[in-house]
């Protein structure tokens, strides 16, 4: 009997048929972790003091680029800092902008 690999699982999974293959990714997400009960300040917390830039600001708040662009130019958000030519966005003012706009779409 061989000794169970990364690669003789992965090699197993794609033999596996499609249907298989989606049960046992259903069943890995819903047992993995099952025993740990984790926060939402233990999973996160170290992003509550990080600094975004532009790009991973306007993912965050799931906006385009020219739409985050037009916010900052509208004076709707501001920059935390700057380095250079780029700007860096809180990670709380961008946190609370999304529950503003959250609460005015309903």
């Amino acid at each position: 009997m061989k000794n169970m690999t990364a690669e003789n699982l992965i090699t197993s999974l794609r033999k596996m048929p499609v249907q298989e293959r989606q049960r046992f990714f259903l069943l890995v997400g819903q047992q993995a972790f099952s025993d740990e009960n984790f926060s939402h300040d233990e999973v996160f917390g170290d992003l509550a003091e990080a600094d975004f830039t532009a790009a991973e600001a306007a993912e965050y708040l799931e906006v385009s680029m020219a739409t985050f662009r037009r916010l900052v130019r509208d004076g709707k958000l501001a920059p935390h800092a700057e380095v250079g030519r780029s700007q860096l966005f809180a990670a709380a003012d961008l946190k609370a902008f999304k529950r503003q706009r959250k609460a005015v779409k309903g």
